[in-house]
């Protein structure tokens, strides 16, 4: 079951994904600093369990975002950042990582 969940979303995600990136990166930046304390301040993390955010794809960052956000994909950490994210929040955040240089 968690195969096909992940096959559907990475699907979306492939084929949203450029209908997703329209977000306001400068508005991502000053949404970003709960990110900061676990992804670090400029989205490279510094502890190995922590993805980077610097240069991931925006569309793969909203999808993730969103099942975080809407319990699809469950992680204890990433529960409380993303309850209270709106779609445009989403947007902006994946603008502004996806912005940022790995």
């Amino acid at each position: 079951m968690k195969k096909l969940t992940y096959g559907l979303l990475l699907a979306s995600v492939l084929v949203a994904g450029p209908a997703l990136a329209g977000g306001d990166a400068a508005a991502g930046k000053s949404k970003s600093a709960v990110c900061a304390a676990c992804h670090g301040p400029d989205g490279m993390s510094k502890v190995d369990a922590n993805p980077n955010l610097a240069g991931q794809k925006a569309g793969y960052m909203v999808a993730q975002l969103k099942a975080f956000r809407d319990g699809k994909r469950v992680n204890p950490l990433m529960t409380a950042p993303t309850k209270n994210l709106t779609d445009e929040d989403i947007d902006n955040l994946a603008a502004y990582f996806s912005s940022l240089g790995k």
